[in-house]
Formats: structure tokens, sequence, C-alpha cells
């Protein structure tokens, strides 16, 4: 499981040592850094992040501040040179607090607590069989049940219901994350697909509405050892 985060410092040394820390965890992929909270508020109002590393005292809007103004359940792990913000930070439910200089294996262990976070907070919308998304400027929520297909489309996904066409902002590998295995399953390189939808089956595709959805060879083991042949 892999996860989005951003670095937010408005010093840029700090930034360049969180960054270098993010890169050699497998685990992290660093989205985006930003010099100030208020960009980085506005970021996370738009954007899929799982992390924040946040520096507490910036101009402007403090940590504390984009802390209280963000609107998502999102883990932060604050990173600052003052241990005084601890008490506030930790009724602030942050997930964890680093006093600077930090060292890489206090950063991977504050990270692994992060990770462990995300991950049973997707467990637990799994259990609830549906997700909210943002698209066309509104939060809609969406039933698995509801999912035809999910198709890749650059560097977004289209969500496929049988009513709607959901364009989002993410990635295929972190959809197929968050989706029950027992409900889809991958197909091709650029389509997941709920098992519940299919209708048909044709040579190297299958049918789902009116939608020709093609199998690709490395995944058609897996896609028919999922089926209920006679």
């Amino acid at each position: 499981m892999n996860l989005n985060c951003i670095v937010v410092d408005d010093d840029e040394m700090s930034r360049k040592v969180i960054t270098h820390f993010v890169a050699k965890t497998k685990f992290l992929r660093c989205a985006r850094e930003f010099d100030n909270a208020i960009d980085a508020l506005n970021y996370v109002d738009e954007e899929h992040v799982d992390v924040v590393y946040l520096d507490i005292r910036m101009p402007e809007m403090s940590g504390m501040d984009f802390i209280s103004a963000m609107g998502k359940d999102i883990d932060v792990i604050l990173i600052t040179a003052e241990e005084k913000y601890a008490v506030e930070a930790f009724e602030k439910k942050v997930t964890d607090y680093l006093v600077k200089p930090i060292e890489y294996p206090r950063f991977l262990q504050a990270s692994e607590k992060a990770r462990e976070n995300v991950k049973n907070k997707r467990a637990a919308t799994m259990n609830r069989g549906e997700f909210y998304v943002r698209t066309d400027a509104r939060i809609v929520r969406i039933p698995y049940d509801n999912i035809l297909f999910v198709e890749a489309l650059a560097d977004y996904i289209i969500i496929q219901t049988a009513t709607k066409k959901h364009i989002v902002h993410y990635t295929m590998k972190g959809i197929a994350e968050r989706l029950p295995g027992e409900q889809f399953v991958r197909t091709h390189r650029s389509y997941i697909i709920n098992l519940d939808k299919i209708e048909a089956l044709e040579d190297n595709s299958l049918l789902i509405g009116e939608k020709y959805i093609p199998i690709g060879a490395s995944y058609r083991d897996a896609l028919f050892d999922r089926l209920n042949f006679l």
C-alpha cells in the first residue's frame, strides 16, 4: 500500500531533508511540497493526500491553523524545532510529533504509524461498501455495488456507474487498493471491473452494459480463476 504525501515547511533546507527521506521510503510518494500552509490547504482540498509532513511556525498560517482548517481526515506528522507545542498537537490528534533535527529511523517510525492508520481507515471504508470522490466541484457518494468498471485516463481514472461517469484525479494502483478484492478484479492495465456486472465474454473481451472491455493476456488466468464455469 502506497501513500500520497505532501511536505509543508517554509524552510527550504528542511523540505529537502523530508523529501529526501520520503524518496528513501518505498511506500511513500511525494505528490507536492509547499513553502506555506495556505497553498497546501488549497491542494488537500482538491487532491487525494494520505499524509502531511507539516511544520508549525510558518507565516500567514501556522501548522496548527492548517490542521484546524483542514476538512479531511488526513494523517498529519508535525515536524518542528520546538517541543512546546506537543500537548496542543496531540490534542488535535496528530499522528506523530518530530523535533528537528530528525533522523531517518525516527521519520520512518512516524511514517509507519501513518501507514497503519491509513490502512485501518481504508479497511473501514471497504466495510461500509462505499467511498466518496470529489468530481465536478462536488463530493459524491459511490456505493461499490453501483460501479460497473474503472478505466484509466492519463493521470485520472473514470469510475463508470450505470447512470454516470465520474472522472477523478487518482491512480489505477490506488483505486485497486481501495476496492474490495472479492468483488473487483483487474482485467487489463487500463481496466478494473465489477465481477457482478459481467454479462458475457467474447474472445479476448468481456461485456458490461454496452461496453466491451479488453482482457489482457497477463490478467486472463487470474480473471478466469474467479469465474464459476460449468
